[in-house]
């Protein structure tokens, strides 16, 4: 059986537990990270070198980095899932989209979301937070455009590219500042909204 190892707060254990759930497999989770640790131990590290969560073991195999899990999950119980899909130029394309979550959302939201979410509001560095959504802003207006012509990242069907985002769009909506209208981002959101898997394990309260 799979075990998938983080908090469920984590937005990155978040998309890993939408898919697993998403594609109806048996899990296990184990809190790890934050307040509950357990991520400085031996075991812990030979799964995820760097202490972060997710990291997934199932039998005698680990993996670290949420979009590779993600992957990983649909090349070994879901060969056939539209989520993945199996064309090259779609597969590639998904994955492309899934590398710039990762590398130009990530980071900025994250400052965003710790800023006025996790860190009081006498100890936050304003300046930082303002340009962390600047930027993050910045991103989530490709991806507004993006949507306009179509339902989902990809196309016309939900794939892993809206799982690693998913997380993130309900905390850009959820967070208390100022956003431009972004109409076809917002309705996104509300798409994934109507996905019990997304709206149970991604969708809560911002904590």
């Amino acid at each position: 059986m799979i075990k998938l190892w983080g908090r469920n707060t984590s937005s990155n254990v978040a998309k890993v537990i939408w898919l697993l759930e998403e594609l109806g497999l048996q899990y296990q989770r184990v809190d790890a990270g934050g307040s509950f640790g357990g991520t400085d131990t031996p075991h812990y590290r030979a799964m995820n070198p760097l202490g972060l969560v997710p990291a997934l073991e199932e039998d005698d195999f680990t993996l670290f980095e949420s979009n590779a899990i993600l992957r990983y999950i649909c090349n070994a119980h879901a060969a056939h899932s539209t989520l993945y899909p199996q064309a090259l130029h779609a597969r590639a394309t998904v994955e492309a989209w899934m590398d710039f979550q990762q590398t130009s959302l990530s980071r900025h939201q994250s400052i965003a979301f710790h800023g006025l979410v996790r860190i009081a509001p006498e100890k936050r560095d304003n300046a930082a937070i303002a340009a962390a959504i600047n930027e993050a802003a910045r991103i989530w207006a490709i991806l507004d455009a993006r949507l306009a012509s179509h339902p989902y990242i990809v196309g016309d069907d939900i794939t892993l590219a809206d799982i690693a985002f998913g997380p993130h769009v309900h905390r850009w909506f959820n967070m208390s500042f100022e956003r431009l209208a972004a109409p076809d981002l917002h309705a996104w959101y509300q798409r994934l909204l109507a996905r019990p898997a997304f709206k149970a394990n991604c969708a809560g309260p911002l904590v």
